[in-house]
């Protein structure tokens, strides 16, 4: 039997038609999951625990422990960053001999930090890691040459922090240091969360920063909270306020 030239067309497109609708029914929904998976409370939350790490240090590398051959100085400051759905911690180094800058978030289905940083000669290497009590350890992944790259970011108190870099060369199982930079707080101590002192409106911090709203004032703890309170008010006004409720319920039962 033949075919005419307009009922093959009309067969194909029909065939064309429903392949397209068997696609897109084919078609996994989950393209969006990452997104939709993400709890920017939960981030928030993790994130939270560098707290203490929120504002500007001055720090002195040194490529071997107390020796001043081959020393430098740098300055570095933390900065909450605030985006819709998501918020990380922005980390800016001034002269620094091993990072330039960098960017510390949460993987809450991971269950592990990430750290995004931008190297001196402007390329970049990435990091993921695990908080062990007060120390960040984070890996990279082999480079071109087999080469792993370990930051490890070490809270002592307050005032100081110790930043130390490793490498593991390709086929050794060990890694060696490349230097260390500790860090001293710029300026007066600052009050800990629970101490008696102001907390940061929106992160729980320690609040050095009067920000005000509808004639009351509150604190933050750094320009980009500065920023986020001063966008939405409301919000982290409603947060905190639960927060507080939740703390008070906890104490009295």
């Amino acid at each position: 039997m033949r075919i005419s030239t307009p009922a093959a067309v009309g067969i194909l497109c029909v065939f064309l038609l429903l392949l397209c609708v068997t696609g897109a029914q084919g078609e996994p929904a989950s393209n969006t999951a990452p997104d939709a998976k993400k709890d920017p409370q939960a981030v928030k939350q993790a994130l939270a625990e560098f707290n203490s790490l929120i504002g500007g240090w001055r720090g002195v590398g040194m490529i071997k422990r107390n020796s001043r051959k081959g020393a430098w100085s740098e300055n570095a400051e933390w900065i909450w960053k605030f985006k819709p759905g998501t918020a990380s911690i922005a980390y800016e180094i001034t002269d620094g001999k091993f990072l330039k800058s960098a960017t510390l978030s949460y993987d809450p289905g991971q269950k592990h930090y990430q750290l995004a940083t931008v190297l001196p000669d402007g390329t970049n290497r990435d990091y993921v890691g695990t908080l062990n009590k007060d120390t960040l350890v984070l890996e990279s992944a082999p480079d071109p040459e087999g080469d792993i790259y370990r930051i490890s970011i070490r809270r002592l108190n307050e005032k100081r922090t110790l930043v130390l870099f490793e490498q593991r060369n390709k086929g050794q199982s060990f890694y060696y240091r490349l230097a260390e930079v500790g860090y001293t707080r710029e300026g007066t101590r600052l009050a800990d969360p629970g101490s008696g002192g102001p907390e940061c409106i929106v992160t729980g911090g320690a609040g050095t920063i009067q920000v005000s709203h509808q004639g009351k004032t509150y604190y933050v703890c750094c320009s980009g909270c500065k920023q986020a309170f001063d966008e939405d008010p409301e919000t982290y006004i409603a947060e905190a306020k639960q927060k507080a409720e939740a703390r008070r319920k906890q104490k009295s039962n």
